[in-house]
């Protein structure tokens, strides 16, 4: 799950930067989240997920674009805000989730539990 919220937070970077709402989203979900399967995301997660693909992908693309702009085009600044606020809920979901977790167990598969750097004996 530690990937998925990097993902997530490597988006909303984007989301926080500067430039229109319209090409900061297509940038985020481009460049951070296209890649993620839904089934790979926590059950509670896997609608809300797959509710954000479906408007992303919404739209078919013309000219060469990609589906992801061509839905993004199509929508006003306002419903473009609400995709972005879905980012922001998913990620805070997804951190309160990992949160969650006892401690010493591993955040996702095959994720080994870091030692903390006061632990560690130095030679």
């Amino acid at each position: 799950m530690t990937n998925h919220v990097d993902c997530f937070q490597a988006a909303l970077t984007v989301l926080a930067g500067h430039g229109h709402i319209k090409q900061r989203l297509i940038k985020a979900y481009e460049d951070h989240l296209d890649d993620i399967d839904e089934d790979e995301l926590p059950v509670a997660m896997k609608q809300a997920f797959a509710d954000l693909r479906q408007s992303m992908h919404r739209v078919t693309p013309l000219n060469g674009e990609s589906p992801v702009c061509a839905s993004v085009r199509k929508m006003s600044p306002e419903d473009a805000s609400e995709c972005a606020a879905h980012v922001v809920q998913i990620y805070g979901e997804l951190s309160r989730m990992r949160d969650d977790l006892p401690a010493g167990l591993p955040r996702s598969e095959g994720e080994t539990p870091r030692v903390p750097p006061f632990l560690i004996k130095s030679v």
